[in-house]
């Protein structure tokens, strides 16, 4: 019956495998989440699901495959199950005292029991707790104790009893996990976290667990041991385009910056205009009186640094390919001259463009820089970040 929510899941872009999938029945026919949609929406998501990327692809499948289940009523689910006479009595041996038993056998035997049961689904509009006559969870009514609820779908009732599972895949909370989407700073967090060099330093401020245990052992008391705390040792020279069409991605600059501070602890960042030239800044109020010579920027960061430049690369084909042809000022050298100077200083380079790739072709300058750059030039997206980040490291 769930092979449709596997179909689903397929078509949905989630790469679960087929023994996943056995795994999820496997879990089902153990019983670990009979008549509990909550239980049962979490662990599908958690036997089915290995990549926080493909978190809001589960939900809208989840949704596509059980969402219609919501509208049944209580002649579809009397109607499409074949409940026999002895599963119930058995699901009343087991939930039911014997003063219960005798008040079902009062109701006239199965015909009337499954009247009965109808008359309350149709009568019940909300969520019902305790008591002997509505169906709901903790109380004696009968129906409450084995009235059937397919895979905890609620039934004759207009909304959720929990209010939790319903909302987490109709919100799609996880929406920004989506590698098609663009980012948030939480996102970019994870993405860049795919590029580490792990190296321990600075003061003794981490407990060494394994130190203290053993010479703990060695000498007969306790002997506290730390060490210093692991910090990405990456190096990243970050060069960031300001100003005119980058005014539209200004927010989704700031959140990768942000990202990439508390990620990488040497970060150096430098601003530019379009295309690189021979001067570049740290304070934007301040690009005119301060600016640094790119030289001096070209020959401050060893090889060893990784370079990312983030750019709309949006603007007339000249400001690259022709002395003069910056917009702002007049450069004695083209701008495409500085950016090759930059990929042969910085042998692990990468461009990140938070234009969607699907236009990229529509703007010639966009073709030129992804020439330059060899192709390695990838959309402000969780998957072209990824994508990135294997290329630098």
């Amino acid at each position: 019956m769930f092979l449709p929510f596997f179909d689903a899941l397929r078509r949905g872009g989630v790469p679960v495998s087929l023994r996943e999938y056995l795994s999820f029945l496997e879990g089902l026919a153990a019983g670990l989440c009979t008549y509990d949609i909550d239980g049962f929406y979490y662990f599908a998501r958690a036997a089915m699901v290995k990549d926080e990327r493909f978190l809001d692809r589960f939900d809208r499948a989840f949704s596509e495959a059980f969402s219609g289940l919501e509208t049944i009523t209580p002649d579809d689910v009397l109607n499409a199950v074949d409940l026999p006479e002895e599963w119930l009595r058995k699901q009343l041996e087991k939930h039911l005292t014997d003063e219960e038993k005798a008040q079902i056998e009062a109701l006239g035997g199965f015909d009337n029991l499954m009247e009965t049961l109808k008359k309350r689904l149709e009568e019940q509009k909300g969520r019902h707790q305790g008591g002997s006559k509505w169906i709901g969870t903790g109380g004696t009514s009968p129906f409450g104790a084995y009235g059937y609820n397919p895979e905890g779908v609620r039934i004759g009732q207009k909304e959720s009893r929990h209010q939790r599972a319903v909302k987490v895949w109709d919100k799609r909370e996880f929406r920004d996990f989506d590698d098609t989407v663009e980012l948030g700073t939480r996102n970019i967090k994870v993405a860049l976290k795919r590029l580490r060099q792990w190296a321990r330093h600075g003061a003794n401020e981490e407990l060494d667990l394994p130190g203290t245990i053993r010479a703990s052992a060695e000498a007969g008391y306790i002997d506290v041991k730390t060490r210093p705390e692991r910090h990405n040792a990456v190096k990243v020279v970050l060069f960031l385009d300001v100003g005119g069409s980058m005014d539209a991605h200004v927010q989704l600059v700031e959140e990768l910056f942000s990202a990439a501070k508390s990620e990488f602890k040497h970060l150096e960042h430098w601003y530019f205009h379009n295309c690189l030239y021979e001067g570049v800044w740290k304070s934007n109020k301040r690009r005119w009186n301060e600016a640094t010579p790119t030289w001096d920027v070209l020959h401050r960061y060893g090889p060893d640094y990784k370079c990312i430049f983030v750019g709309d690369a949006s603007m007339s084909p000249y400001e690259i390919t022709h002395r003069g042809g910056a917009n702002e000022h007049w450069n004695d050298e083209a701008g495409h001259v500085w950016l090759t100077r930059a990929r042969e200083q910085w042998p692990d380079h990468t461009w990140l463009n938070p234009i969607p790739e699907r236009g990229w072709g529509y703007t010639p300058s966009i073709e030129i820089i992804r020439e330059i750059f060899e192709n390695r030039m990838h959309p402000l997206t969780l998957e072209g970040i990824t994508a990135a980040m294997k290329e630098l490291g």
